[in-house]
Formats: C-alpha cells, sequence, structure tokens
C-alpha cells in the first residue's frame, strides 16, 4: 500500500497542472492587468488634474488682468463728459482776463456749473436735500449749532457745502449748522 501510494504521489508530481494552479496563475495575471489599468487610470487622473490646476491659474490671472484694466478705466466715460465742463471753464478764465464784463462771467460760470449738475444726473449722482429738514447724522455732518427759536430743535438751519449721493450711497455727508433751543435765563441767573 505504501508503494502504491507513493506511486499515486509521483503520478501528481509529474502529471500537467491542475485547474487550481491555472485558476490562480490567472487570477494573479488578472490582478496583474487590473493593477496595471488602475496605474495607467492614476497617471491620467494626475495629468488631468495638473492640466486642470494649470488652466484654473491662467484663468485666475485673466480675471486679475481685467479687473485692473476695469478698474483702470471704469471712470473713461465720466471723465470724458467732464472735459467740455472743463472746456466751458477754461473759456470763461480767457473771457474773464480779457473782459471786465462781470454779468457774461457769471452767465458763463452758471452755464457750466449747469453743465456739472447735468453731467451728475446723468450718472445718479443727487445733491442731498438738507436745509430746514430735521438733522440727520447718516446724511448730514454737523459743523456747528445755532441757538434759536426760529427753528425745532435739531434741524438744519444752513447748509454750508452740499452733500452728495451716487444711487443711494453717500457720497459726501453735507456739512450743515443744527439748530437748539435758546437757553433762557431765569431771574436767579439775572440776580447774580
Amino acid at each position: 500500500m505504501a508503494a502504491e501510494k507513493k506511486k499515486k504521489n509521483t503520478i501528481k508530481k509529474d502529471s500537467p497542472p491542475s485547474k487550481a494552479k491555472k485558476s490562480k496563475s490567472n487570477a494573479a495575471s488578472k490582478k496583474k492587468d487590473k493593477a496595471k489599468e488602475l496605474q495607467e487610470q492614476l497617471t491620467s487622473e494626475k495629468e488631468r488634474v495638473l492640466r486642470l490646476s494649470a488652466e484654473f491659474e491662467n484663468y485666475k490671472k485673466r480675471k486679475q488682468r481685467e479687473l485692473d484694466d476695469f478698474k483702470k478705466f471704469a471712470n473713461e466715460t465720466v471723465f470724458r463728459n467732464f472735459l467740455s465742463a472743463v472746456d466751458n471753464l477754461e473759456r470763461a478764465i480767457v473771457a474773464a482776463e480779457e473782459n471786465t464784463d462781470k454779468a457774461g462771467l457769471l452767465e458763463g460760470v452758471k452755464l457750466t456749473h449747469k453743465d456739472i449738475i447735468k453731467l451728475f444726473e446723468t450718472f445718479n449722482v443727487k445733491s442731498v436735500d438738507a436745509h430746514n429738514k430735521e438733522f440727520d447724522p447718516n446724511f448730514h455732518q454737523a459743523v456747528t449749532q445755532e441757538e434759536t427759536d426760529d427753528f425745532p430743535e435739531k434741524t438744519v438751519t444752513q447748509v454750508l457745502q452740499k452733500g452728495y449721493l451716487l444711487h443711494d450711497r453717500l457720497l459726501r455727508p453735507a456739512m450743515v449748522v443744527v439748530s437748539k433751543k435758546v437757553k433762557k435765563e431765569t431771574e436767579e441767573t439775572k440776580e447774580k
């Protein structure tokens, strides 16, 4: 019996590889192929990410250049429109030097002022209405107070410098004089 077992073992050793061995080697080659495929996919994705990263950096640089240009030339239209007002003022200066006609000079300055106000309206710049209005620190800057009984307390009595809004945003507050009640002297303070 021992001899028969030995023969069977030798037969098994000398026989061609079994199905189990073939399936193991197929599985191993499939794993290698799969690993190679995954490695190629990983390399491809890395390259894609690098390209996207480079494209994004170029996009950021391009947008920054566009933003810088926009900031640089954003007011071009406004200033182009102001050139006519400057031209009118220069003509008024020349006319004042050549003529002593104050009425003509005044008329020229008034027309130039009117042109500037039209430009303001074109670009939605409006003056802050302050005179005889209640003091509002959001739109008014109090320079001084005036004791008076002619106006209610905290009322703008005088506008020293106009304020302006661009759309609804304050460009400059109006510089104003604000009323306050007159302190009435009592009999006791008069006697002292």
